[in-house]
């Protein structure tokens, strides 16, 4: 099975910026979607934004439209998120997942997760 390492997470004042990585081993991603998502303390793991396998095509959930951008580097076995003017609401942990190219919403595998912590 292929593993997903996330990092890049930390505490950051509103407004600020963070860019997230998530390293794959263990076999290539290269041939699926990739996406984000994040789970906020007492709440459902949410989508946030997946990217399709050679990265012609992205999608965002609503709330971070025009402030995070998902890329990737299959070179690299690799997946970034790009996150600008972050807010206190954008506070949780984020997972790095697969996802099936027909839900991209479905995670079928995800790492362990990089917490982002956002301070007004």
């Amino acid at each position: 099975q292929v593993q997903l390492v996330e990092s890049g997470g930390g505490l950051v004042q509103a407004g600020g910026s963070l860019r997230l990585s998530c390293v794959a081993s263990g076999g290539t991603i290269s041939t699926y979607a990739m996406g984000w998502f994040r789970q906020a303390p007492g709440k459902e793991r949410a989508f946030v934004a997946a990217i399709s396998r050679t990265g012609g095509t992205t999608s965002y959930v609503n709330s971070v439209k025009g402030r995070f951008t998902i890329s990737r580097y299959n070179a690299a076995n690799s997946v970034y998120l790009r996150m600008n003017d972050l807010k206190p609401e954008d506070t949780a942990v984020y997972y790095c997942a697969k996802v099936r190219d027909g839900s991209w919403s479905t995670p079928d595998y995800w790492g362990q997760g990089t917490q982002v912590t956002v301070s007004s």
